[in-house]
């Protein structure tokens, strides 16, 4: 059951018997239903598991790719037909990002706009090929392209799959499921991390061939992906708003007899219900007045959020291998190994930390995840300037940081995509992730691939420094600006543009 106690949030009103709950004039097309109490109310189940499955797998290809970038580097880098530097490898790296930042753009604002479904195929068709291309790659300019092409469909999975994710599971499991969600791109990182030892032993294959074969990985996974979404429905919360509540309503309908074996009765009053007037889309200029005006200081919490993860994260993890290899000596072909427990924490992280988020909330754990995270990077990377660590040190110190920063980063994509209205929420998911990518993660791998090549630890370590005062600064505006949508529904958050009084 759905309270609301403040009169700026929703307003319960009487429920008649669904029937099929849509109260509605057809001349101006207004609805009032119960979906969104009804989708809250559910426990966990099957359903939900199988959903946090066949859309979560995004963020495991996510990190395949990019511990394959990462871990192959070494390899690219002595390829005979490629011979990259540690510059070709920063900018291909950071062309991937970009990619990802326009292809969020791009198709964030078409899952708001056609619906999350379709969108997870046609991403999903463009990862596939764009994967499988770089595998054929000739030269620095067709990796990197292809590198683009791919972060493209990965940018796009993360708007219609976030979204998604957020509208069907309940309320009281959101904070924990995206950020365990999110934080299986580990799952993926550690795959990439096997792969790599096998394909790249030059006792086992040619390691010129190896990291092709490497990259066909992603391709294979994404096929077994495609299946698995088949029987994935469009997200009723999104059906309803955009004149298709029929639908809408045996999607619920069919969910709840998954769930619970039975429909839920709407005829006693115990869920709340809403008037919406539907509409085939929403206008840009209202677009950009909801999320720079009208939410303004969400947008703020958003971006910083945004920004400050993507420098720490993708300045760091891309050039891992360039660290362990240049700086420690590391073999490319072991560099793997360093990476799996790098990746468990990673993983550890949101599995163990991500119910605190549904506990004690979201201001207190984002403020601690994202401070923690900024002041043991400042600890280490001195550490590292004075040359005091070994590559197993250098090791265990990324996984405790990470373990930390990892459910700080998933709390981004959570902030942004619980706390804006349905109508934008896909495009605001793009807006900030692409913004905060652009300003923190296209610059940060080629910025660290620039200063690793100096070949001083002092320059890296300035590096570390600035991402460390990014995380800090971020855990302040954090605690001062950041909403409490901890076990809320999304209604109860951010009221849809559609909604009527």
């Amino acid at each position: 059951m759905i309270r609301h106690n403040n009169p700026m949030e929703l307003q319960q009103s009487p429920a008649p018997n669904y029937a099929p709950v849509v109260a509605a004039a057809a001349a101006d097309r207004i609805v009032e239903t119960s979906i969104p109490a009804r989708l809250d109310a559910l426990p966990w189940s099957g359903f939900h598991t199988r959903v946090v499955l066949a859309l979560g797998i995004t963020w495991i290809l996510d990190g395949l790719e990019v511990t394959l970038a990462g871990a192959l580097s070494g390899a690219l880098k002595q390829s005979p037909s490629l011979q990259f530097t540690n510059l070709d490898l920063g900018i291909a790296n950071s062309a991937y990002l970009a990619g990802a930042v326009l292809g969020a753009l791009g198709f964030g604002w078409l899952t708001d706009r056609i619906g999350r479904k379709k969108l997870f195929f046609i991403t999903l068709a463009l990862y596939l090929s764009a994967t499988a291309a770089t595998a054929l790659s000739w030269d620095v300019g067709s990796y990197a392209l292809f590198r683009f092409l791919t972060g493209a469909g990965i940018g796009g999975e993360y708007t219609a799959i976030n979204s998604t994710i957020q509208e069907l599971v309940p309320a009281r499991y959101r904070g924990w499921t995206d950020l365990v969600i999110n934080g299986s791109f580990w799952i993926g990182a550690a795959m990439g991390a096997v792969a790599s030892i096998v394909l790249l032993d030059p006792a086992v294959i040619n390691p010129d061939l190896g990291w092709r074969l490497a990259y066909l990985i992603g391709a294979t996974v994404g096929l077994v992906v495609l299946l698995m979404r088949m029987w994935i429905p469009e997200s009723p919360r999104w059906l309803m708003i955009h004149g298709r509540p029929d639908q809408a309503h045996a999607i619920v309908d069919e969910i709840e007899r998954s769930v619970i074996g039975h429909d839920q009765d709407t005829s006693d009053g115990r869920f709340t219900k809403i008037r919406l007037k539907m509409r085939d889309h929403t206008p840009i200029r209202e677009v950009v007045h909801t999320l720079f005006s009208a939410y303004r200081q969400r947008a703020l919490v958003g971006l910083v959020l945004m920004s400050a993860q993507a420098f720490f994260y993708n300045a760091i993890f891309f050039t891992f291998a360039l660290v362990l290899t240049d700086f420690y000596g590391i073999s490319a072909d072991h560099v793997g190994w360093y990476l799996l427990p790098f990746a468990a924490g990673n993983f550890l992280g949101p599995l163990l930390l991500g119910r605190l988020f549904d506990t004690l909330g979201r201001r207190i754990m984002i403020m601690f995840t994202y401070g923690v995270s900024g002041l043991l990077l400042a600890i280490s990377g001195y550490l590292f300037s004075i040359g005091v660590l070994t590559a197993q040190g250098q090791t265990i110190a990324w996984m405790v940081i990470f373990f930390f920063a990892s459910p700080a980063a998933s709390a981004a994509y959570l902030t942004v995509s619980e706390t804006f209205p349905l109508e934008v929420r896909a495009l605001a998911i793009a807006v900030f992730y692409a913004v905060g990518t652009g300003i923190g993660g296209v610059i940060g791998p080629a910025l660290f691939g620039v200063l690793i090549d100096t070949g001083s630890r002092t320059s890296v370590f300035a590096g570390y420094l600035l991402g460390s005062f990014l995380m800090i600064a971020a855990a302040i505006v954090a605690w001062r600006y950041a909403v409490p949508a901890e076990r809320k529904s999304l209604e109860q958050i951010a009221r849809p543009l559609a909604f009527m009084e």
